[in-house]
């Protein structure tokens, strides 16, 4: 990896440093950890349930690491961590459904976080589903819906980043939606149409 420094009078920080910063010069640090779990701690992101369903069976589970990846072919990603019970289930499936939660979908996502004695039936139990075009579960009343193939995955350290290429969207009513942010679920205003 290439390694540049920039001048210190072209940085609004000018020399100053702050803990985690990498040095300049061509050296390089490592980010602490729990530096690095503390300052994504700080960045808010929407609350989804992934699940899949096929050969392997139902799975699910709670994710706030998705994203846009490109509208051309429309494709997200949402990254799994490799040691989950359910992360084979994923890949041999090869479909999932990214479910945007609701506010009023707070417990849901507790519940397919794993911080409940629910086996996997369980969690299913908990919310009403149906399928759009994959067969993966749709959670019913989620803000959106994604439904959609997985495209190809990726091994990054602890983490199997899925590249998932959208078969069929089922949008939602404009209700309030919920983001984790500071280690806590949030509301956020009800979606307007433009």
């Amino acid at each position: 990896m290439k390694s540049f420094s920039v001048p210190d009078d072209a940085s609004p920080l000018g020399s100053r440093a702050f803990p985690g910063m990498m040095p300049t010069g061509g050296a390089h640090m490592a980010v602490d950890r729990q530096l690095y779990r503390e300052a994504m701690a700080r960045v808010g992101a929407a609350v989804h349930v992934i699940t899949t369903d096929g050969p392997a069976g139902r799975h699910g589970f709670t994710a706030s690491a998705v994203c846009s990846v490109t509208d051309d072919p429309p494709t997200l990603l949402v990254c799994q961590k490799r040691t989950s019970d359910s992360n084979a289930a994923f890949k041999r499936n090869g479909v999932l459904c990214v479910n945007t939660l609701a506010d009023a979908h707070q417990d849901l996502s507790s519940v397919f976080a794993g911080l409940t004695e629910c086996d996997m039936a369980g969690r299913f139990a908990a919310g009403a589903w149906g399928e759009a075009v994959t067969g993966a579960p749709v959670l019913q009343g989620a803000l959106v819906v994604f439904d959609c193939r997985i495209a190809q995955v990726v091994e990054v350290g602890t983490h199997s980043v899925l590249f998932c290429e959208v078969a069929a969207i089922v949008p939602g009513e404009g209700k309030a939606g919920l983001i984790y942010f500071g280690r806590r679920y949030h509301p956020v205003g009800a979606a307007t149409p433009d």
